[in-house]
């Protein structure tokens, strides 16, 4: 800067920050506390990584603390330790918000479902079972490898399809799905669902041998728009309209209203070949320091099964 001049020191405060929160994104944030001391100060004291963070992902705004685990804890008594701890929180946030959005920007995109939790029914178990939603063959063994509901006389109760996704955090830019169709049945009808409402968040409770797949296990942290499905044999793909930042590795999948009637019972069905969900994978992790984001739900009685 020409004669050391610094335009934080003649513009208002409200205005920097304009300036500064109008990059693209907390690792140009980063580059920026580069520059010198008052910038990074300047920075750090008025939290703009976390400020362009939730920007880019609303769900952050769940986060209560962040606490930085493996590193030592400084600490000051006597006069001014109140201001250093103040200061030093602020640092921790700005180096957590900034690896954040640094591991969100520099990872690939896949399938990043690790396994199937629950179905909310399943007509033939095993043979049916929402395992065989993530089998990428159409059979196995020579006999169709498919996920099946429970008959409804009632063609507008939904189905839920519960995973577990490859990360604790993870960016999903769309899910994937494929409809059944029962080609050892007359007419080969299709078991679509008539809509698709996708919801992502993390498990309240840490018992894993809970089996409720209703709404008191989980906190979800995002849930979608509604997407129509085409009453069509073929992977049919969600392009969600932001990518969201799915918080706790949970991803649900809410298959509303059935289509098709079996000619057997009477009863209506949905039946699906495959899911997948394709995201950004990453953990919060280096070879310097771990990074823990603790939520408000973590201080949520735990909820018994």
């Amino acid at each position: 800067m020409k004669n050391g001049d610094d335009f934080l020191n003649f513009l208002p405060c409200d205005l920097s920050i304009k300036i500064l929160t109008a990059l693209e994104g907390p690792s140009d944030l980063v580059r920026i506390t580069a520059v010198s001391r008052n910038w990074r100060r300047f920075v750090i004291r008025h939290g703009l990584c976390k400020h362009l963070s939730l920007q880019m992902f609303p769900q952050l705004s769940r986060v209560d603390r962040v606490n930085e685990l493996g590193g030592s804890t400084k600490g000051h008594a006597g006069a001014g330790s109140s201001n250093f701890m103040e200061w030093e929180a602020l640092e921790r946030e700005h180096r957590a918000y900034a690896f954040l959005a640094r591991c969100c920007l520099s990872t690939t995109a896949g399938d990043c479902i690790s396994e199937a939790i629950i179905a909310s029914s399943t007509d033939n178990y095993p043979e049916e079972s929402i395992c065989n939603t993530l089998e990428p063959r159409d059979r196995v063994a020579r006999t169709a490898s498919y996920w099946s509901s429970k008959g409804q006389k009632n063609p507008a109760v939904p189905e839920t399809l519960t995973y577990r996704l490859i990360a604790d955090l993870c960016v999903v830019t769309e899910i994937k799905i494929r409809p059944f169709q029962a080609y050892f049945q007359f007419g080969y009808p299709i078991y679509s669902a008539k809509s698709v409402r996708f919801r992502m968040g993390h498990i309240k409770d840490a018992d894993e041998s809970c089996q409720d797949s209703g709404t008191d296990r989980f906190a979800w942290t995002y849930t979608s728009q509604e997407f129509e499905m085409a009453q069509e044999n073929r992977l049919q793909t969600f392009k969600l309209p932001e990518p969201i930042l799915c918080i706790g590795g949970i991803l649900q999948i809410e298959l509303l209203s059935r289509v098709q009637r079996q000619e057997i019972d009477g009863l209506f069905y949905i039946c699906m070949w495959g899911i997948i969900a394709v995201c950004h994978m990453f953990k919060l992790w280096d070879a310097h320091y771990l990074l823990l984001l603790v939520f408000r739900y973590l201080n949520l009685q735990k909820n018994s099964c």
